[in-house]
């Protein structure tokens, strides 16, 4: 039978697993959707150029004027605008067949990489040694015992 030190351990070591290992599949889950979305862009490519109405933490607001006329204005803003301004004009490319999906032109997914690498490994760098220390108390309980 288990003393409630090493349930506490058992549940703790599973604990911070689970949530490094979840934290690690919602990034490789971002990076593919970023990846998909550049393909989507790729696979009906429109140019235009955009003026920059906002920029936020979460999203950077564009509008831009397509082929047939249309002014169009993605909800959830341009993918990769880093260092853009409000009042910026800018050249962008989006999907022809969806154009709430565009992106500064120039700019890919490999952009992702770093933010997502970085937050990958930085959660790893702090479960790791948390991961370590339990196992290590589970295996000095055993010996003491």
């Amino acid at each position: 039978m288990s003393t409630r030190g090493e349930r506490a351990r058992r549940v703790g070591w599973w604990t911070i697993l689970g949530v490094a290992s979840l934290l690690t599949v919602m990034c490789v889950c971002l990076l593919f959707a970023a990846i998909r979305n550049d393909s989507a862009i790729s696979a009906q490519l429109g140019t235009a150029t955009a003026t920059v109405d906002s920029v936020a933490f979460d999203r950077t607001i564009i509008h831009f004027e397509t082929p047939d006329g249309i002014v169009h204005s993605p909800a959830n803003g341009v993918l990769y605008p880093d260092g853009l301004a409000a009042g910026q004009l800018v050249r962008i490319e989006y999907d022809a067949s969806d154009p709430e999906l565009a992106r500064v032109a120039g700019r890919s997914a490999t952009l992702t990489l770093l933010p997502l690498g970085s937050f990958v490994f930085f959660t790893w760098l702090v479960a790791g040694p948390g991961l370590w220390w339990i196992r290590r108390q589970d295996k000095r309980a055993v010996v003491s015992a």
